[in-house]
């Protein structure tokens, strides 16, 4: 849902992570800050940012993608962390 002040979304990592496994291709759009016109494009001609599964005429979008694309963890753990060196 948009904020009232009527500005886009602010996606952070945890919400779009909160997407689920996939997302539709207008969503995703608006992570990479596209237009839906651009993205439905991109989408028809195999350069989408990211993989587009595609469902009859229905596109889908792995959110596991949209988080590799955009270097984030696909988990909220985040990277391991680095060994202690014990002295």
């Amino acid at each position: 849902m948009p904020p009232a002040n009527g500005e886009p979304p602010v996606w952070t990592a945890d919400r779009i992570r909160a997407l689920g496994t996939v997302t539709d291709l207008t969503t995703a759009a608006a992570i990479f800050g596209l237009s839906r016109a651009t993205a439905y494009d991109l989408a028809k001609r195999g350069q989408f940012p990211v993989a587009v599964l595609r469902f009859g005429s229905r596109y889908r979008i792995p959110v596991a993608a949209i988080l590799h694309a955009l270097h984030l963890p696909a988990d909220d753990d985040g990277p391991p962390a680095a060994p202690s060196q014990a002295t």
